[in-house]
């Protein structure tokens, strides 16, 4: 569970409903308007089914999911384990390592060490596993731009909403105690646009791109260390290349890690 998000979404919902309460402009009653909802959310929502293909529309919760189930994995645990990889095919040959392939969780290191087991040449497992991390950056590239374009169309559907109310009040000008409340009702969708696109959308793309870029670098990780083991390069000299992929803070600690 990703408390980050949480607390994020959590504390900006709160701040949002605390200040409205505290508001003299008649407390979240008077921001609240169902036509306007209807007009940023549902606006916003065919907007984006024009501009994606439908099957990747439809794995948006999927991807908000991991929002809030991502498990960062620990690069310092990562580099521990290639390196006790390393030591192994280094003690007992490349094919000792077929024994250990079932303590390994992640697919990626799996595919990898694999190939170097079953002899595969250097340049078709650096090619493959290349593939690999494109497809996987794609996909992930897919799932941000979803809510990047509900940043996007939100605010656009919102000012759409205050057009709408605008035209609305100003064919109503024969009533002047209309004026005000007209152009309340009229501005609140700009409002609901604006907290799709900053209390939402935005930064679940942006934390999207965090993520995408935190599996990426475990996976050039990988892509190294299997490459080094294949080698069959020493393991501390392993140790060593990988750990510069390490804040300096964290490298004394690789052993602890593992």
């Amino acid at each position: 569970m990703d408390i980050g998000t949480i607390l994020g979404l959590v504390g900006g919902i709160g701040v949002l409903l605390l200040s409205l309460a505290m508001s003299q402009g008649g407390g979240i009653q008077a921001f609240i308007d169902y036509p306007s909802l209807m007009v940023v959310i549902g606006g916003s929502t065919a907007a984006v089914l024009l501009s994606s293909p439908l099957p990747d529309f439809l794995n948006l919760f999927r991807v908000a999911k991991n929002l809030f189930k991502n498990r960062l994995e620990d690069h310092r645990k990562l580099i521990a384990q290639i390196v006790s990889l390393a030591e192994t095919a280094r003690r007992d040959g490349l094919l000792a390592l077929e024994s250990r392939l079932e303590e390994i969780q992640d697919p990626f290191l799996i595919l990898g060490i694999q190939m170097a087991v079953d002899g595969v040449r250097p340049e078709v497992i650096q090619e493959v596993l290349h593939n690999e991390m494109a497809a996987v950056a794609a996909r992930h590239q897919k799932g941000k731009l979803l809510f990047e374009l509900y940043g996007k169309y939100g605010p656009a559907f919102g000012m759409l909403g205050t057009l709408i109310g605008l035209i609305i009040m100003l064919g109503n000008m024969k009533d002047p105690d209309s004026i005000g409340p007209g152009m309340a009702v009229a501005l609140i969708t700009t409002f609901y646009g604006s907290i799709m696109a900053n209390v939402f959308a935005l930064p679940m793309a942006d934390k999207l791109a965090s993520l995408s870029k935190h599996e990426m670098l475990a996976m050039e990780i990988i892509l190294r260390g299997v490459m080094s083991i294949q080698s069959g390069d020493n393991p501390r000299v392993i140790e060593q290349k990988l750990s510069t992929f390490l804040p300096p803070n964290q490298r004394g600690h690789l052993r602890k890690a593992a």
